[in-house]
């Protein structure tokens, strides 16, 4: 028998408080507002969501909110570069240390993702058709 999700041991309530603090702090970055823009408000439900279902919780993502289509959607075209791909990955650790799980097993799970989850992002933001997507395509079960 397995243990606990990574969603069961973080729960959805520090999930949110994270992704807040981090989409807060990616709207007020000179690197990555520009991939941001204004902001959505849903965005911040919309990757609570996203991130819970790959961390084994709900399936809301894929089944309420688009699936990976939608992901996929807001991320072609954008050209996401290097220096973008580290400081979104600088920031979400930092929201995580500051607002996530005291729990280093988490945090290094929660940053393992998002190394992976921002690649994903990175190569389908440049694709110049289907042929040139990253091989995930669908929403990740992270372990």
């Amino acid at each position: 028998m397995s243990g606990p999700t990574i969603y069961e041991r973080i729960g959805e309530d520090a999930l949110r408080r994270t992704v807040d603090a981090f989409y807060g702090s990616v709207l007020r970055d000179p690197v990555l507002q520009p991939l941001f823009g204004a902001g959505a408000a849903h965005h911040v439900d919309h990757l609570t969501a996203f991130l819970a279902e790959v961390f084994g919780g709900p399936a809301r993502y894929t089944d309420e909110l688009g699936g990976f289509g939608t992901i996929l959607t807001a991320h072609r075209g954008l050209a996401i570069t290097d220096e973008q791909r580290a400081r979104f990955i600088e920031l979400f650790d930092r929201a995580v240390t500051e607002h996530g799980p005291d729990d280093p097993g988490l945090r290094t799970s929660l940053h393992d993702y998002i190394v992976f989850g921002t690649e994903v992002a990175q190569v389908n933001s440049h694709a110049k058709g289907d042929d040139d997507l990253h091989p995930c395509q669908e929403v990740p079960h992270w372990p």
